[in-house]
């Protein structure tokens, strides 16, 4: 479990997939600080571990890597942590479309796709 600090391509999430779930990596992307936080569990692990380095709840949304595949199969929106009813999502996916753009923002300074590696 670690935030990145340095940018990791999609061979080296593939190799955490075959690690841990087979073939998905969890992630956790903190929108305002542009963290992404990946290898644990659960989200709810990589949420907790962000927090304690100074993230704040309401920026962070729960991902899955598919390091496997490529275009809008990539990126999964699926987490529990993302169940936030105040801030008017009330599924495991991300509902704001402004997030889910920031989000892939994000994920776009850390992860370098495999057509560039």
């Amino acid at each position: 479990m670690n935030i990145l600090d340095k940018p990791m391509t999609g061979h080296e999430l593939q190799e955490i997939a075959v690690r841990t779930y087979g073939d998905f990596v969890k992630a956790v992307v903190d929108v305002n600080r542009c963290l992404v936080a990946i290898d644990a569990e659960l989200h709810s692990d990589l949420e907790s571990l962000l927090l304690a380095n100074g993230s704040q709840q309401q920026n962070l949304w729960g991902i899955n890597f598919y390091p496997a595949l490529g275009g809008d199969d990539f990126i999964e929106f699926d987490s529990m942590i993302n169940i936030r009813p105040s801030q008017g999502n009330r599924s495991r996916g991300v509902d704001n479309e402004t997030i889910r753009h920031q989000i892939l923002e994000v994920v776009s300074r850390w992860i370098i796709p495999r057509n560039l590696q």
